[in-house]
C-alpha cells in the first residue's frame, strides 16, 4: 500500500473544488432566476416591516400610480403590481410563504386553497334530497364576504368651455380609512357571521330553537369582533384621510357623465371600499346651447342686413373666430349651420369630422318705427325693377 498521495492529488483536489464552485453559482443564478418578483422592493418596505408600515406605504404607492390619477403609460402595471404585493404581504399566511419561497410558494399555496372540496352531501342533490337551503346559505356567505362600502357620487361643475376644451381639475377628498392597526384591536367570535352581522339562537318553544340574524355593528368578519376601548386605534375602526385626486374632464363629456374612481371611496373593517364617483354638470351658458354634440346659438341681425346681406363674426367658445355671411334676403327664424364647428365628439377622430355642428338661429331685430322719410325711401326702393 502507497502511503504516498502523488504529484495528481494536488490537481485532482483543485478540480473537485472547481467543480464544487462552479455548481455553487449555477445554483446561486437559477435560484435567483426563479426567485421572481421581491414584494418588499416594491413596496418600498424592509423584509421586517411591521404590517401597519406595510399599509401606510400600499397606500401612498398606489395612490400615486393610480391609473385615474397617473397618465404615464406604465402606471397601470405598476399599480397592478404594487396590488399584488400588498395582497401577498398584509396576509400572514401568504407571507410566510414568501418568505419561505417566493412567488411560487404564494401560488402553489393560492392553488391548495382555491381547490374545491367535495361535499359529502351533494349526491343526495342529484336524487332531490335537500341541497338548495345548503346553497342558499353559501350564496348569502359569499355575499357577506363581498360587502362593500357605499358608493360616493360627487358633483362637479363645468363649464360649457371646459366640456369644449377639456381640462385637468385637481380635487382634495375626505374620507375615513381602516386604522393601520386594525388586526391588533379584532377578538374571535363565533356568533359573528360576517361584517355587521351577527346570529343568536331563539326559542320557538320548549326544545324547539331557531338561528336569526341580528345587526351587530362590532361584528367585522366573519368570526371576528371588534375590541371596545382599544389602544392601538383610539379613534375607533376608521380614521380620517386626505387624499389628492385628478378628475380627467375630457374634451366632448356630456352633462351626467361620470369620472370614477374605483375602491376609494370610505373604507370599512371586513368591507371593500365603494367607487368615488364624480359626475359632471355642465354650468348653462349665456349664449351656447348644447344639443347632442351640436351648438346652438341665436343670432340676431338687422332688418337692412336681412334684406342686403351680411357678413358677421361669432366668437367661439375657446375665442377662435367663425365666419357667417349672406347675401341674399333672409328669413326671420332662417338657421345656418356650419360643419364641424360644434362640440368635440367624445373618442371620435380629430378635426372637423370628429365634431357635431355649429346651428346659428338668425333672428331678424325690427326697428320700433320709421320716419316719413324713410318710408318714402323705402317705397321708392321696393317698388323699383
Amino acid at each position: 500500500l502507497d502511503s504516498n498521495p502523488g504529484p495528481n492529488h494536488g490537481s485532482n483536489l483543485f478540480a473537485v473544488m472547481l467543480t464544487f464552485q462552479v455548481l455553487f453559482i449555477l445554483a446561486t443564478v437559477v435560484s435567483l432566476a426563479f426567485a421572481g418578483k421581491d414584494y418588499y422592493k416594491i413596496l418600498q418596505v424592509k423584509r421586517s416591516a411591521t404590517a401597519a408600515e406595510i399599509k401606510k406605504a400600499y397606500r401612498k404607492l398606489s395612490m400615486k400610480y393610480h391609473p385615474d390619477k397617473n397618465p404615464s403609460p406604465d402606471a397601470a402595471d405598476k399599480f397592478a403590481e404594487i396590488s399584488v404585493a400588498y395582497d401577498t404581504l398584509s396576509n400572514p399566511e401568504k407571507r410566510e410563504a414568501f418568505n419561505k419561497g417566493g412567488e411560487e410558494a404564494v401560488s402553489k399555496q393560492e392553488q391548495m386553497q382555491n381547490t374545491p372540496q367535495q361535499d359529502p352531501f351533494s349526491i343526495f342533490e342529484h336524487f332531490g334530497f335537500g341541497g338548495g337551503q345548503r346553497r342558499q346559505q353559501q350564496e348569502q356567505r359569499r355575499q357577506q364576504q363581498e360587502q362593500r362600502t357605499p358608493d360616493v357620487h360627487i358633483p362637479v361643475r363645468v363649464s360649457l368651455r371646459q366640456l369644449y376644451l377639456g381640462e385637468l381639475l385637481d380635487v382634495s377628498y375626505l374620507r375615513q380609512v381602516v386604522c393601520v392597526e386594525a388586526s391588533s384591536c379584532q377578538k374571535n367570535s363565533k356568533d359573528c357571521q360576517g361584517p355587521g352581522i351577527k346570529v343568536r339562537m331563539q326559542q320557538l318553544a320548549p326544545g324547539f330553537v331557531q338561528q336569526v340574524q341580528v345587526a351587530d355593528a362590532s361584528c367585522v368578519a366573519r368570526g371576528k369582533a371588534w375590541k371596545t376601548n382599544c389602544k392601538a386605534c383610539p379613534q375607533g375602526m376608521t380614521e380620517e384621510d386626505e387624499i389628492q385626486l385628478t378628475v380627467d374632464v375630457q374634451a366632448g363629456m356630456k352633462h351626467g357623465d361620470t369620472v370614477k374612481f374605483e375602491q376609494v371611496a370610505d373604507e370599512a373593517v371586513g368591507h371593500i371600499p365603494g367607487d368615488l364617483v364624480f359626475v359632471v354638470n355642465q354650468i348653462p351658458h349665456p349664449h351656447f346651447e348644447r344639443r347632442g354634440d351640436d351648438l346652438h346659438i341665436h343670432f340676431p341681425i338687422t332688418l337692412l342686413e336681412s334684406l342686403v346681406g351680411f357678413s358677421k363674426v361669432i366668437e367661439h367658445l375657446d375665442g377662435h373666430k367663425v365666419e357667417i355671411k349672406r347675401t341674399d334676403v333672409t328669413h326671420c327664424e332662417q338657421v345656418i349651420s356650419i360643419k364641424g364647428e360644434g362640440m368635440p365628439k367624445k373618442g371620435g377622430r380629430s378635426g372637423k369630422e370628429g365634431r357635431g355642428d355649429l346651428v346659428v338661429t338668425l333672428s331678424i331685430d325690427f326697428p320700433k318705427k320709421f320716419t316719413e322719410a324713410q318710408k318714402k325711401l323705402i317705397k321708392q326702393a321696393m317698388s323699383a325693377k
